[in-house]
C-alpha cells in the first residue's frame, strides 16, 4: 500500500471550515521559570481555529510552536490567558477528567511519537480506545489494525515500535491519534522523521479528514506543506506575527 488511505480522491472538493470559531486562545502567555531565569515562550497570542480547518503553525525552531501545542491540548497551563474548546475552558478541568475528555476530542500526534515501548504497535494504538472505552472490546482489536493498515503498517502490527523506523513510528502514532475518532487533531512535527513521499502520504491522509469535517493543527517546519493548508499562522520569538490565508488542503 503506497498511500495512507486507498479511499481518498483527488477530485474531493473540501467544504468550507464552518464560521463557528471551534478553539479560542485568548491572551495565551506561558513563561518558564528556569535557574533563576524567565524565559517567556508564548506572548499574549490570541487566536482561533475553525470547524472543518486545516490549519499550519510554523516558526523557527524554540519559536513557541510545540509550547503552542501543548496549550491546545492541556497537556501545559498557560501562565495567563484561556483556551476554550466548543466553549469549554480546557485548563479548568481536573486530571482525571481532562485525561477522559482529551482521550475523546483530541487526537494528539507528539513531536517524539510517545509510543509506549512494552507494547506492540496493535496495543499502542488499542490503549486510547481501552482508556476512553469508546469503542466494543471486540471492535478494538480490528479498528486499531484498520487504522494501521491505513498508514501502510498491517505487516508490522505485532512489532515493537524498537523493530521499525523513526517514521513508521511516527505513523503509528497518527493511527493511535485517531483511535477515538477525535474530532480535532493536533499534531506537531507529524512529518519531521519522514521522507518526501510518506511525508505526502501523511497530508492527503489530514486533508482527507478536514475533507470529512475535522479540524486539524499541523506544526511543522515544511513550507511546501504549510503552504497548502487553509491557513498559515507565523510564530516568531513567542509572538503570534502573522497569518495567511487562502490556501487548500485538497492536496
Amino acid at each position: 500500500m503506497n498511500t495512507f488511505d486507498n479511499n481518498h480522491k483527488n477530485n474531493q472538493t473540501k467544504a468550507e471550515p464552518n464560521l463557528k470559531s471551534l478553539i479560542q486562545m485568548k491572551d495565551i502567555t506561558k513563561v518558564f521559570h528556569t535557574g533563576g531565569i524567565d524565559f517567556v515562550a508564548l506572548n499574549n497570542i490570541s487566536v482561533d481555529f475553525y470547524a472543518g480547518e486545516f490549519v499550519s503553525v510554523v516558526g523557527k525552531s524554540g519559536s513557541g510552536k510545540s509550547t503552542l501545542a501543548n496549550m491546545l491540548t492541556g497537556i501545559d497551563h498557560p501562565t495567563q490567558g484561556s483556551v476554550k474548546i466548543a466553549g469549554m475552558p480546557i485548563h479548568n478541568l481536573k486530571e482525571s477528567p481532562m485525561s477522559i475528555w482529551r482521550g475523546k476530542n483530541l487526537g494528539i500526534v507528539f513531536q517524539f511519537f510517545q509510543l509506549l515501548s512494552t507494547l506492540t504497535l496493535l496495543e499502542n494504538v488499542m490503549l486510547p480506545m481501552d482508556f476512553c472505552n469508546t469503542y466494543p472490546q471486540t471492535d478494538r482489536e480490528p479498528r486499531a489494525r484498520d487504522l494501521l493498515g491505513m498508514v501502510s503498517l498491517a505487516e508490522f502490527a505485532d512489532m515493537l515500535p524498537a523493530a521499525v523506523s523513526g517514521g513508521q513510528q511516527q505513523s503509528a502514532a497518527i493511527a493511535r491519534a485517531l483511535a477515538n475518532d477525535p474530532p480535532i487533531l493536533i499534531a506537531d512535527e507529524p512529518t519531521g522523521n519522514m521522507d518526501s513521499k510518506t511525508a505526502e502520504a501523511v497530508f492527503e491522509l489530514f486533508s482527507n479528514l478536514v475533507v470529512k469535517g475535522k479540524t486539524v493543527v499541523m506544526v511543522t517546519h515544511d513550507p511546501s506543506l504549510a503552504a497548502r493548508t487553509d491557513r498559515v499562522v507565523h510564530i516568531h520569538d513567542g509572538r503570534l506575527v502573522q497569518e495567511e490565508f487562502g490556501g487548500s488542503a485538497q492536496g
